[in-house]
C-alpha cells in the first residue's frame, strides 16, 4: 500500500500529530506522514528501506533496526512497546511498533511505527518534580520545628522549667499532627486517583457533625466562625469520617485564604433537583475566586495567594464529595468573598 502525494489518505495522515511509518514485508517504507519525516529529518522516506529511514540509536550505540529485529525476531511477537531512541544529534524519540502477520506464527508481512517526541514525558517529569518539591517543602516545615524543639529539650532539659518543657512538647505534638494530616492527604489523593477510596457510609446528622468540626477549628483561630442551620434537616448518607474531613478542609481553607467571618450555612436541597439532600455553603469575606480560575481550584497542588497550604485540600474535597454521588461548586458569597457549595445526597448515590 502506498498513498499518492496529495491524496486524501495522505492528507489525513499528515494531520496526525504523531509520526506514522508503514513498511511492507521486505522492509520498504510504503507510507510516511509529514510528522514522521520531520521527526526523523528525512525529506522523503517512501520507497526506502526502514533501516535507512529510521536511523536511530540507543544510548549504547545500537541501531534501532538491528536491535528491534521486527522481521527476524520471535514469530510470536505482535509488537514492541514504547521505547526511547535517539537521533544523531541526541534528540529523543519514543517509538511504538505494531507487527502484522498472516497467522499466529507467520512471518511479518508489514510493520507500523508510531513516533512521538519526548515532550509529553518531559512535562510529566516536571509535574512529578513539582509534586516532590511541594511535598518536601510541606514536610520540611513541621519537621524543622520538631527537630529544633527536641534538640533544645535534649540539650537544656535541666535548665528548662516545667512550663517551657510543656510549651515545647505541645508545639512538637502540633507539628506531628500536621505531618500526620499531610501524609493522610497524600494517601487520600492516591486512593482517589486510583479509584481505591474506601467508604463506609451511613445516615449522618449534618448540623451536629458540622458543629463539632467548627468547635474544633475555632479552638485554633481567632476568626469568627458561624453556623446557620434550620431546626430540622434530613440526614445525609455519608461516611462520617469523610464528611468531617470535607467540612474541616473547607472551613480551614476559608480561614486560611479568606478574611472576616466564616459562615457555614446548611439548607435542604430544593425539590425538583437531581437528588434529595442537604446543601452546605461555606462563605468567607475575602477577595473571592474569579470565575476564570474556579475549575482549577479542584486540581492537585493548586494554590491561590501566599498563605500556604499543601494545595491538596480542595482536590480531596471534590474527590470525596463526588465519590458519595454529590456535587461541589464555587460561587460568590453575599459579602463578595468565596462561596463553596456542597450538595450532599440523603440516599446512596455511589453507583450513579
Amino acid at each position: 500500500m502506498q498513498f499518492e502525494s496529495g491524496s486524501d489518505e495522505q492528507l489525513l495522515l499528515d494531520r496526525i500529530p504523531d509520526g506514522v511509518v508503514v513498511a511492507d514485508a521486505s522492509g520498504v517504507v510504503t507510507v510516511m506522514n509529514s510528522a514522521a519525516a520531520k521527526m526523523l529529518r528525512v525529506a522523503d522516506g517512501v520507497a526506502k528501506h526502514l533501516a535507512d529511514v529510521v536511523a536511530l540509536q540507543d544510548q549504547a550505540g545500537n541501531d534501532w533496526f538491528s536491535h528491534a529485529e521486527v522481521y527476524t525476531g520471535s514469530p510470536l511477537r505482535s509488537g514492541i512497546p514504547e521505547q526511547s531512541w535517539f537521533l544523531a544529534d541526541g534528540t529523543e524519540l519514543l517509538i511504538t511498533v505494531r507487527i502484522h502477520r498472516d497467522g499466529p506464527h507467520g512471518p511479518a508481512n508489514g510493520v507500523v511505527l508510531c513516533l512521538r517526541t519526548s515532550r509529553a514525558r518531559e512535562r510529566l517529569d516536571r509535574e512529578r518534580s513539582d509534586l516532590v518539591a511541594t511535598v518536601a517543602h510541606e514536610l520540611r516545615s513541621p519537621l524543622t520545628g520538631v527537630k529544633g524543639f527536641v534538640a533544645t529539650l535534649l540539650a537544656k532539659w535541666d535548665r528548662l522549667n516545667e512550663e517551657q518543657k510543656k510549651l515545647m512538647l505541645t508545639t512538637v505534638n502540633s507539628d506531628a499532627d500536621r505531618l500526620t494530616r499531610l501524609i493522610a492527604e497524600l494517601l487520600d489523593v492516591a486512593r482517589i486517583d486510583t479509584g481505591r477510596l474506601s467508604l463506609y457510609p451511613r445516615p449522618v446528622d449534618v448540623a451536629s457533625t458540622a458543629g463539632r468540626v467548627l468547635d474544633s477549628v475555632r479552638a485554633g483561630t481567632g476568626r469568627q466562625i458561624l453556623l446557620e442551620a434550620p431546626d430540622e434537616l434530613p440526614r445525609i448518607f455519608a461516611d462520617p469520617d469523610k464528611f468531617v474531613q470535607v467540612v474541616t478542609n473547607l472551613v480551614e481553607n476559608a480561614v486560611r485564604h479568606g478574611d472576616g467571618a466564616v459562615r457555614v450555612i446548611l439548607d435542604p436541597l430544593a425539590e425538583g433537583g437531581d437528588f434529595a439532600g442537604v446543601r452546605m455553603c461555606v462563605d468567607d469575606e475575602g477577595e473571592g475566586i474569579s470565575p476564570e480560575i474556579r475549575k482549577r481550584v479542584f486540581t492537585k497542588f493548586w494554590k491561590h495567594g501566599t498563605r500556604g497550604g499543601s494545595g491538596l485540600g480542595m482536590y480531596i474535597v471534590h474527590g470525596l464529595v463526588t465519590a458519595h454521588g454529590g456535587a461541589v461548586d464555587i460561587a460568590e458569597s453575599p459579602a463578595g468573598g468565596a462561596r463553596i457549595v456542597v450538595s450532599w445526597p440523603t440516599d446512596d448515590r455511589r453507583a450513579d
